[in-house]
């Protein structure tokens, strides 16, 4: 879906914001670019749709360089989110979400149906918000409204900059929610910027961590947790060794699961260390946790990346 070979972004200082980027993201794949304050995360993202031009290597979109597409055409078929959302103040929600629709010369009726459509799956009433103005809505809803925009024209790609980082706790990790079980209906190919290692384990089906403008590892984030590429991964997810030694509370991840006594499954005791758990599911999709010899349920790698998410130390710093 997105291919970048040898990139570079070189500024006339001669500085380097981006150094040697290799990376291939798949089409469908939430993949998650993380770093600290000046690693080249949002130069990477900005140079997919060529609001920064490279200096050196070539991205492919669908095997085509970004140079040979129309610039604008590009840019229509890639939604982008940012964390300042910039709804236009004085066009109603419908109009804001039209804004790409309108541009690529839809119908009236077509851009109609496709807004009701994005509110109804977000799960805002088109009735009721069609026709507000950004600033009768809260945070979290302005947000919801600049993801869904992004999606309007039905986009291949969506490209997302630290899109929650503003937000409340309580309402950052409400949308971090609703993004996941958005991606589950729409398959979108999202390339997504955070500087927290919590939000990255989260959303993320791969994560790619920058150091200095070039990758220092990419990897699933249970790759990430428990295969460290060198110590500036170890200090920058968190205390792995920590993470690695401690006695998971596996009561607070198992889900209820069938099994029968007859079939041939695995168990661990409740006591059992992260690192002999995610050992057991490498073989397995998952496997059934007991306690005093009684099954209380099973255990998965999702249900462990989402525990340790929860537990985990917000690293990194503010925005590039």
């Amino acid at each position: 879906m997105i291919t970048f070979k040898n990139v570079s972004k070189q500024y006339t200082t001669g500085t380097y914001a981006v150094k040697s980027f290799n990376a291939v993201i798949k089409k469908g794949e939430f993949f998650v670019i993380i770093g600290p304050s000046g690693s080249g995360k949002t130069t990477v993202l900005k140079m997919i749709n060529r609001l920064i031009e490279l200096s050196d290597g070539t991205i492919f979109i669908n095997d085509q360089k970004i140079s040979e597409y129309d610039i604008h055409e590009l840019r229509w078929n890639i939604g982008y989110v940012l964390q300042q959302i910039a709804l236009f103040p004085n066009m109603s929600i419908e109009e804001n979400i039209a804004v790409v629709p309108e541009l690529k010369k839809w119908s009236r009726e077509k851009t109609k149906q496709r807004v009701d459509e994005l509110l109804e799956m977000v799960g805002l009433k088109p009735d009721i918000y069609r026709k507000r103005r950004p600033d009768e809505l809260s945070g979290g809803q302005q947000q919801r409204i600049g993801v869904i925009r992004a999606l309007a024209a039905d986009p291949e790609m969506v490209l997302m900059d630290e899109p929650f980082s503003a937000l409340d706790p309580i309402t950052r990790e409400k949308l971090q929610d609703d993004l996941l079980d958005l991606q589950q209906s729409i398959n979108k190919t999202i390339v997504f910027v955070t500087h927290d290692m919590q939000e990255a384990l989260k959303l993320g089906d791969r994560i790619c961590i920058m150091n200095q403008g070039e990758i220092v590892q990419i990897g699933t984030p249970d790759e990430i947790l428990m295969h460290p590429a060198n110590d500036f991964v170890k200090d920058f997810v968190g205390g792995q060794e920590r993470l690695t030694d401690e006695r998971l509370n596996l009561e607070k991840i198992v889900r209820q699961m069938e099994y029968t006594e007859e079939g041939s499954f695995e168990t661990v005791p409740v006591s059992t260390s992260l690192q002999e758990v995610l050992s057991k599911l490498e073989h397995h999709d998952h496997i059934f946790a007991e306690r005093d010899g009684q099954i209380i349920g099973a255990i998965d790698r999702k249900g462990i990346i989402q525990y340790l998410a929860h537990h985990m130390q917000k690293r990194g710093s503010a925005n590039e």
